[in-house]
Order: C-alpha cells, then structure tokens, then sequence
C-alpha cells in the first residue's frame, strides 16, 4: 500500500519540486542548527574530559583542598603511611604566566605574557596514576644528564603540546629559558622536554622546586627541611588491588577526621562544573535551535496546504476511482514523512558541517566564552543525533497533520465540481484564551533542575494560543470594519470572505504570527538585556582607569601592596581603589563564586554609593561580619538579605568564616556569583595583603596616556600592566554582549525568513486553489485588477490581524523570557526595554512582504487560466 501511495506522489514532486523543496529546506534549517548545537557541546565537553583524564590520571580517591590555596601536607605522611594504600602522588596546582627571557642586556626582548597552568609532580609517584603527567625529557637534554636528574632538577620545566602551541616556536627548542611569575618576581627556568597531557597550557616541574619558587616548602616527600609547612593541592591515591574505595574513605575519616580545608573529591567534578558553567547558554541555543524548526513545522502546513488545495480535483477524482477517505490522509502524511526524513537527513549532513566550522572558528562555545584552549575534535553523538532527526520527521508530520485530514475529509463529488467551501460561522475564542491562560500558569512554575522547562513551556503554550486566536480576531476586526457605512461592492466582496474564510486565515497567518511573535520576543529580550547592560556598566565602572598584571592575576601575578600609595601620589591622579579577587569553591558540582574585596567604608550608606544594590542594604549588627552578595550568587546557593552564612574564604585560619548578608547587588559579568567583603576584614582574617587590581580617578584636566606611562614606570618592566580605560572597558564589554547573542539574533533572522516563505506558499495556496472563483467574477464584469484589488484587500485583512497577533504576542513572549527564562537560566534580572522603532520596522516589513506576495500571486492566477478553469465544468 504504501509503495501505491507513493507512486501517486511522483507527479506532484516531478511537476512542483520547488515547493516540496521549500518544506524540505525548512526541517533541514532546524535540524542542522539543533544537531550542531549538540554536536559542538558534546566535543568541548568530550575534550575537556579527554584532557582531565590524562592531568589527573586514574586515582582510586582523591583528597583535594577547598580553597586554592591548598592544604597542609602534613596529611600526606597519614595516606602514605595507611596499609590499604599503594601509593600517593602529591599534587601542586598554580596559576601563572610565563615569557621568554630576553638575552641579557635586551630589555626589550621580553614577549608578552601567556597564562599557563604550573602543576609540580613527584616524578618517581605520578607515572603510576597519571602517566600524561610524566616528563618526557628531550633527546639533547637526556644526553646532557642522566633521566633522574633531569627529572629532579629544579630549573627544568616540560610543557604540554596546548603550551608549546601558545608560546611560540622556541617552545620546541630544549634548552630554551621561560620566565615564569612568582610572589618574588619573575624566575628562569629552562626547557626540557615534553609532557603529553592535553588541557589548557600547562607545564610540569618537581613538586619541591613548585613549591619552593611559589612560597610552599615541601617536607612531604623529605626534600626540605623538617618542621616546615608545605602546601598541596591534592593527593591522588592508588589503592591495594580488593581495596572499596568507598569504604576505604569511611574507616580512613572513622580513624580520624579529615583536617579543615580538605575534602574528598569525585573523579568527574571538574567536568560537572564544566558543564555546569555552559549548561544554560546549551540549553538556550538548543531551544532556539528548536524554534527555527517550530517555525519550520508552519512551513511544511503551509506547502502542503498548498499542494492539498491544488490537487483536491486530482484528490476528488481518486476518491471517486475507489482510493478511501482514510487513505488520502495516508497518501499526505506519506509524503510529508518522506519530506521530513530526507529533511533529516540533509539537516544532520550540514549540522556536521556547522559544527565543525563552528568548531574551528569559535571554539567550544560558540562566542560564549565557557571553554577556553584548543578547538576540540568533532564528536558524533548518535543517540542524541537520532533523537534531532526524529524531531525533524515529527515537526514534518505535524505540519502536515491538519491538511491530511482536510484531504480526508472532502467530499469527492462536490470537490469535482468546486463546491469544497470552508465552513462559515462564528470562530470560538476560548481555545485561544485557555491557551494563553495555561501559558501564563506555566510561566509562573518554578525551574526544574536549575533549567526553566515550564518558562519554555509556557513560551510554545502561547504561541499555539495566538495561532488558535487568529480565526476570532480577524472576525473581529473584519467585523468592525463591515458596520462601517459608504463600502464599495469590491472592499464589502473582499471583507465578507475575510469574515468567513476563518480556516484561509489560519493558514495563511500562522506563518506570520509565528515567526513574528518569536522575533519579536528575542528582539525585546537582546533590548532588555543590552540596555542593563549599559546602565550597569555605568555604576561598575566608576573610575577612569583600570589596571591588572598582564596575563591575569594567577599565583604570583598581584600587584605590589605599595602600589596604591605610590599610584595615589602621582601628579594627575585624584584617588585610587585597590581590590583583590580570587575563586572561592561553596559546593564542588558547582563553579566557585568569585570572592571580592574592596575598602566599602562604613555603614549601608558607603555601600550604596560604590555598588549597584537592587534595594537598601541592612546595618551591620555589632560585633558581626557582613557581606554583599550578588543576584546570581544569591540565587544559586539560596542566600537571601539578612541571612547568616557559613563562607569557606580561603586563607582564614578557621577555614569557614561566620557571616552575615548586608545587601544584593546586580552584577552581569560573573554568572555564577560573586561576594564582596571589606578589604580590612579579608586583611584580618587572612593576613592575604595581596592585591589584583587598582581603579584610577584622574584629576581635572589630566591627560590618560601620561598618567599609564607613569603607571608603568612604577611596576618597571618586570610586572608588565593591562591598563584601559572605562571607554575602552565598555567597548569591549558591548562587543563580547553582541558576540554572545550573534546566534540568537541569527537565529532570529531565520525565523522571519522562514516565516515570510511559509505567507507565500499559503498565500500562493489560497489564490491558486480560487481560479473557478477568478473566473467566475471576470464573467460577471470584474476587471483583472479589481480581481488582484479583491486578493490584496483580503490578505491585508488576515495579514494586518496577524501582525497585530505577533506583536502582542511577542509581548507576553518577551516577558516570559525576560522575567522569567533569563533569572532562572542565567539569575540576572533587568527591566523590559522596548525598542517601538524596530518592532514596527518588523511588524512593517511582515505586513508589506505578505501582501506583496497576495498580490503577485493574484497576478499570476487572474489571468486567462482563471476564465479558463470556469469552462471546465461546461
């Protein structure tokens, strides 16, 4: 049977290819970009689990610190000295930059500084757990000294193939000298050899030079003194072959618990946090990626709506020839599932080619900045790749769903004689309204798993509502305008068809509705978020000067603890503002919050004045510690105003800190959060003096360039500065938003292209099928350009009631993903910002396309074919 049924296809498909290719085009479009979209994900995420395999190897436990700064080592001695332990490879993990050194008397020749990722090894420990980590000494170098020397030298340093990659053609050359930022200043250290661990740059060095050159002795393995306190960053532990783990770390904390700062670590975390960190932004393409083929499947209604209305005399003629009712439903679907499937295909086909261009170009992240080193390799996702194909063959086959039953449904012996009218009467608001209600309701749901599902939810309840609302609202407007007095026979003919033709309607404008409501809910969105954007970038940015060491902060790249007294005596500067910020780790699935400090001043309103609060800040209870916390922070980890936390800060000796929330802040750079503490009371709890950045407020009249270079001249050439301006700041923070969004807004354009061709082949449907009627009001005296006249009135009527649709549809839209999607998603709020020129430009240009083409497809059916077709059923 359903060979039979495709036979009768091929000649619709030979004789109208361009149409079945248009529905075909429109599923490829949404499966491509949501195969893509999937594929780039799981690559980055592919290649960062590939690269913390091979760092940390395959432990059977690992004790890790909470904070940066690691812990005490005195633990390693207990895990080492346990019977269930094979062995124990100690860990120091640093962030640092590096240069080449410049040949002596060559200040110049210093190259700019590159963030690299420091870890110390213990050679003769770290090939049994993680043998990527294991020095592979290069061939001169081996030669020059024997492997276990080498391996032990405290000078040499051997580099991974991401930080051989970034620094250059000298990395390749053993024996090459690379300066490396420690608390004391810059340090030489040669090249020599390899490592073959894939991450981000990194570079592995003996553990007790790592912890020599950074301030951390190492009594652990019995290299340094003894009495004398060295840090780590983890111990990767090998158990005794029959050993459970999990049982293990219970009798090992029964035994004694672990000390303050320490915990034990899941092997997979890191990718957890990885994941975490670009779960949102994934979510959101994915989804976008799922409008374009929402917009896709009003397409495919629309071209078969077409087809069906063509060849309902061809229809007729098999329903009288014998074919059954519910086989001509088959036959449609039939031909849209073949639509849909070679859609698919072609879809997955270019997804792959998407993805592996965005993954050259883009990296990972595609312009959102969550994964950071090489472009990774493409990964094929199968499951996940058949689950984007089904969905292109589902959004086909429910495209195609209501006019298969239209199909079903006619009558063959009126259908013959082109008597097939659309059912008049009155259209019924209440699925329209229910919809939108349930809308609404779904909005107001919490997020399931931190992801606003029921916000998504809601947003395609309230596109079915609009769609389902067209009928009624182009009755109603039609309605009105019929009451109106002084009408012409041409404008009352064209009205009243308005008025009745309520399925025409429904075709012809949910195209419009569609893509027009979406766009405009993502115009209003970017609106918003860019406009708060800018206002806030007002208030964070107060100074005029910004400046940091280059290459980052990292260990060792701070800034001098005189800098700011010597900054603030230098002719031009009025005042200046130190702060330091480093990750501070609340729960390890996820990011770390970013800890702030700064001099905030007392009481709430000092506060006020340097942080953009989202209400009052409380009075600090005496004899407590107070904080800031901002939205995103708070949302995450539940904080709310006045609460009393418990903070891991690192450095404090009690390893948790008691303290108290004062205020909220609105903070748009830092997703996952941040905290801001008085500097004087981090000082005091930490001893940490260290700085990473200072704010500059130049006095009247003061030129910038001069005050950088004195700025400059203050740190010399061995601390090299970023220093910018708060115009360039803004600049730059406005080109990493619209980079960010360049997708959406792609994606935007794409529904509205998509949504103007599913109006033309609707429109085209309509017109194509009503040639009888064309020919029958030539017969009774009407010209052909009052027949193209009658065409453009009617599809203005439908068009301008769908624009009205769209727009405030996009409304109720827009407010769902700027109140709700963007605080559950990202846990930022902003205003609703509308930007009226452009959505009138939008809602213009959908108006003047869709009647442009009524109009042309009139032209093309009012001709003599029209008068033709009447003389058919002489």
């Amino acid at each position: 049977m359903w060979r039979h049924l495709l036979s009768l296809s091929l000649p619709e498909w030979r004789h109208h290819p361009w149409r079945h290719a248009a529905a075909l085009l429109a599923v490829a479009l949404g499966v491509a970009l949501a195969s893509s979209v999937q594929m780039i994900n799981e690559s980055a995420l592919g290649e960062f689990a590939q690269a913390l395999r091979s760092v940390n190897g395959q432990p059977d436990a690992v004790l890790a610190g909470t904070s940066r700064d690691g812990f005490d080592d005195a633990l390693y001695a207990r895990v080492l000295l346990d019977e269930a332990v094979a062995g124990v490879s100690p860990v120091l993990e640093i962030d640092s930059v590096g240069r080449w050194q410049p040949e002596a008397g060559d200040a110049n020749a210093a190259t700019l500084p590159t963030p690299l990722r420091v870890v110390g090894i213990d050679a003769l420990k770290v090939a049994s757990i993680a043998p990527a980590l294991m020095p592979q000494p290069a061939a001169s170098a081996a030669s020059a000294a024997s492997g276990l020397a080498l391996l032990l030298a405290p000078d040499q340093v051997f580099l991974n193939p991401a930080a051989q990659k970034s620094l250059g053609p000298a990395a390749s050359h053993p024996g090459a000298r690379l300066a490396l930022r420690t608390p004391a200043g810059w340090v030489a250290f040669s090249v020599g050899g390899r490592v073959a661990a894939g991450s981000s740059p990194l570079l592995v060095l003996d553990i007790a030079a790592a912890q020599t050159h950074w301030g951390r002795p190492d009594p652990a393995d019995l290299r340094a003194a003894p009495g004398a306190s060295g840090r780590l960053s983890r111990l990767d532990i090998r158990l005794l072959p029959g050993t459970a783990p999990a049982d293990w770390q219970r009798r090992f904390e029964r035994a004694q618990p672990l000390p303050a700062g320490v915990r034990w670590a899941v092997a997979d975390e890191a990718l957890q946090r990885v994941s975490n960190l670009s779960r949102a932004y994934r979510v959101n393409l994915g989804v976008l990626a799922g409008v374009a083929l929402l917009v896709g499947g009003f397409l495919v209604f629309s071209v078969v709506s077409l087809s069906v209305a063509q060849r309902t005399p061809s229809l007729a003629l098999l329903g009288v020839l014998g074919l059954a009712a519910r086989h001509r439903r088959r036959l449609v679907l039939v031909e849209s599932a073949v639509v849909g499937s070679l859609g698919s295909l072609l879809g997955l086909a270019a997804g792959a080619g998407l993805a592996a261009l965005a993954l050259r170009l883009l990296g990972g992240d595609l312009g959102g900045g969550y994964f950071v080193g090489a472009a990774p390799s493409l990964v094929w996702p199968w499951p996940t790749l058949a689950l984007c194909g089904g969905l292109g063959l589902a959004a086909a086959l429910a495209g195609a769903w209501w006019p298969a039953r239209q199909a079903e449904a006619l009558s063959p012996a009126q259908a013959l004689k082109g008597l097939g009218a659309a059912p008049a009467g009155r259209a019924r608001l209440w699925p329209g309204l229910a919809l939108l209600m349930a809308g609404g309701g779904l909005a107001l749901l919490p997020p399931v798993a931190g992801l606003p599902l029921a916000a998504y939810a809601a947003v395609a309840t309230l596109l079915a509502g609009g769609v389902v609302l067209v009928p009624a609202v182009v009755q109603a407007m039609v309605s009105g305008l019929l009451r109106r007095q002084g009408l012409g026979a041409l404008p009352l003919l064209a009205l009243r068809r308005a008025h009745f033709a309520r399925q025409a309607a429904s075709a012809t404008v949910a195209g419009v509705v569609a893509s027009l409501a979406l766009s405009v809910a993502i115009t209003v969105m970017v609106a918003s978020f860019r406009n708060a954007v800018i206002d806030w970038l007002g208030s964070a940015l107060p100074a005029d000067l910004y400046l940091r060491p280059a290459g980052g902060a990292g260990d060792g790249g701070v800034l001098p603890p005189d800098l700011p007294a010597r900054a603030g005596a230098l002719a031009g500067v009025q005042r200046v503002a130190a702060s330091r910020q480093r990750p501070m780790l609340i729960q390890p699935e996820q990011p770390p919050v970013m800890l702030m400090t700064r001099a905030l001043g007392a009481g709430p309103a000092a506060a006020a004045a340097g942080l953009p609060l989202l209400g009052p800040a409380l009075p600090l209870p005496a004899g407590e510690l107070g904080v800031y916390v901002s939205e995103p922070a708070a949302a995450l980890h539940g904080w709310a105003l006045g609460a009393v936390l418990q903070l891991p800060i690192p450095g404090a000796a009690a390893g948790t800190v008691t303290v108290r929330v004062l205020g909220l802040w609105r903070d748009y750079a830092r997703q996952f959060g941040a905290v801001i503490i008085d500097a004087a009371d981090y000082q005091r709890l930490t001893g940490d003096l260290r700085l990473n950045d200072l704010a500059v407020w130049l006095a009247p009249g003061a030129a910038a360039p001069e005050v950088e270079a004195a700025l400059r001249r203050l740190t010399g050439p061995g601390l090299p500065l970023e220093i910018a301006s708060t115009a360039t700041l803004r600049q730059l923070s406005l080109r990493i938003f619209d980079r960010s969004f360049a997708v959406t807004l792609y994606l935007q354009a794409v529904a509205i292209g998509v949504g103007l061709v599913g109006v033309a082949a609707s429109l085209s449907a309509q017109v194509l099928a009503r040639r009888k009627e064309f020919g029958l009001l030539a017969h009774l005296g009407l010209t052909r350009r009052q027949v193209i006249t009658l065409v453009g009135t009617e599809a203005a009527a439908w068009l301008l009631a769908g624009a009205l649709i769209g727009l405030l549809l996009g409304l109720l839209m827009a407010l769902v993903l700027v109140h709700v999607v963007n605080p559950q998603s990202f846990h930022w709020t902003m205003p609703l910002s509308l930007p009226m020129a452009r959505l009138a430009a939008l809602a213009a240009a959908v108006l003047v396309a869709g009647v442009a083409t009524a109009l042309w497809s009139a032209r093309r059916a009012a001709g003599r074919s029209a008068v033709l077709a009447v003389k058919e059923d002489w």
